[in-house]
């Protein structure tokens, strides 16, 4: 296993862009106030031929600005995340100098007894020297001079950690392995409360209060011998109800998670029904081709008849996807979570397919013969060879002529044919079209002199009679 190392300190010191240096990316966010950070978000860092795993984490030791409970939720976290850490980064803020709240920390993090390293940020514009004597005060010998945002002092603390850190045989893993699930759905629906049960612990808050969680976290487990990466992300409301600028983030954030999935679980409200929110986001997904399982959550404690009512709003609502699989659960009580990774290893396997050019064309004659495309024009549209384009999402090529004449409702009966035709599971089908160019179009033919005397002859004639 990969070495892992915590990130960790007071709310707004600048954990997040410490570890999106780390990482390379833009996996967390970042904001100039505390309290954006509220879980823990992993990724992978790579430095001397040599990766580790990095943890980000809220905020610790002070209040949140939105509520008490939060805040004791946040700093819960923060310390599960230290104590499952092999080193300790304790970011602090150089800028504001040593606090009180800096000196509680000390004493909660040397319980851990754990490698810390102490790492003074936001020197730009100050004599390094002068701004980390005061932190030695601390008694921690490992203290670093950095800055997160422009990069300075950052490799010698990692030199440092490296060498604080055995070699390991698994450190050639670059990524974070396994399928890649992600949660997504409109605020207080119950998204994070249905990680925390299919991953058996609280890995993630849960509040009851919508926008709890603002960023996207990634969470790598195993079950049952079997490697998963969970994303739980913000609730997506719409635009015009969003003006938080942080808000705004999550629900790119939200959006980028689509693409890094391999499979959506779209959580909806039994208890609010179907909203239009729920059908922008389902044709988002549909757009993107990944794999959806929708997740009724909430269903335990309703009647019969509002049950049966839910349904046919589904049915109606969701007609357009009706390849999607569907669990109704409370991730409250558990009821009905554990059938969700039955239907995930189906659509894994799914996924993994691979057909030949001949077999994708003979599923695109059969589909063609029974329900040819209309003509355009007094021309027929001439679909010739298809083939397989990927398989993340599973996309088919299909190449003939006067292709971008085919209309949108024909495309979506080729792409069920192929679905039912591969036996795929929760899947969609992306069909893109290639029409090949006329190799005659704008040449002129040019007669040869045995050709233009015939044409001549020809044209006497024609005028004789």
């Amino acid at each position: 296993m990969k070495p892992v190392i915590a990130i960790v300190g007071r709310p707004n010191v600048g954990k997040s862009t410490f570890f999106n240096r780390l990482t390379s990316s833009r996996d967390a966010l970042v904001a100039d106030r505390p309290g954006v950070t509220r879980d823990r978000q992993y990724g992978v860092a790579h430095h001397n031929s040599r990766s580790f795993l990095i943890i980000d984490t809220g905020g610790i030791g002070e209040e949140d600005h939105e509520s008490h409970d939060v805040a004791d939720l946040m700093t819960e976290q923060s310390m599960l995340a230290a104590s499952e850490a092999s080193v300790l980064i304790w970011i602090v803020d150089g800028r504001d100098g040593l606090t009180a709240i800096d000196e509680i920390l000390s004493a909660e993090f040397r319980k851990l007894d754990k490698p810390i390293f102490l790492a003074v940020n936001k020197i730009e514009g100050y004599e390094a020297e002068t701004v980390v004597s005061d932190f030695y005060r601390l008694g921690i010998d490992s203290v670093y001079p950095i800055s997160s945002k422009r990069g300075d002092g950052v490799i010698t603390l990692l030199n440092a950690v490296a060498e604080e850190i055995p070699d390991t045989d698994e450190d050639e893993a670059e990524e974070l392995e396994g399928i890649a699930i992600s949660v997504l759905g409109r605020p207080n629906v119950g998204k994070s409360t249905l990680v925390n049960r299919m991953i058996g612990e609280d890995r993630v808050l849960t509040f009851d209060h919508p926008g709890t969680t603002r960023d996207s976290i990634k969470i790598p487990f195993e079950k049952n011998g079997k490697d998963y990466i969970l994303i739980d992300t913000a609730g997506v409301r719409r635009k015009s109800k969003v003006h938080d600028m942080v808000e705004k983030f999550s629900i790119l954030k939200s959006f980028e998670a689509i693409d890094a999935a391999n499979i959506i679980i779209l959580v909806i409200d039994a208890s609010e029904g179907v909203t239009d929110q729920d059908t922008t986001l389902l044709g988002m997904i549909e757009d993107s081709g990944k794999s959806l399982i929708i997740v009724v959550n909430k269903w335990d404690g309703m009647e019969t008849s509002d049950k049966e009512r839910v349904k046919a709003l589904l049915s109606r609502k969701f007609s357009f996807i009706d390849y999607a699989q569907y669990h109704f659960t409370s991730a409250l009580h558990g009821t009905g979570v554990g059938n969700i990774f039955k239907t995930v290893n189906k659509i894994e396997k799914s996924l993994d397919i691979n057909v030949s050019t001949s077999d994708m064309t003979d599923i695109l004659e059969d589909a063609v013969a029974k329900h040819p495309p209309h003509m355009v024009q007094g021309r027929r549209i001439k679909l010739r060879y298809a083939h397989l384009g990927g398989t993340d999402p599973i996309r088919v090529i299909i190449h003939g002529n006067q292709t971008d004449k085919v209309p949108d409702a024909y495309k979506r009966y080729l792409a069920s044919v192929f679905r039912k035709r591969l036996k795929l599971v929760g899947t969609n089908v992306l069909v893109d079209f290639k029409h090949g160019d006329n190799p005659f179009k704008g040449k002129k033919n040019i007669l040869t002199p045995r050709q233009v005397n015939k044409r001549k002859r020809l044209m006497k004639f024609v005028k004789k009679r």
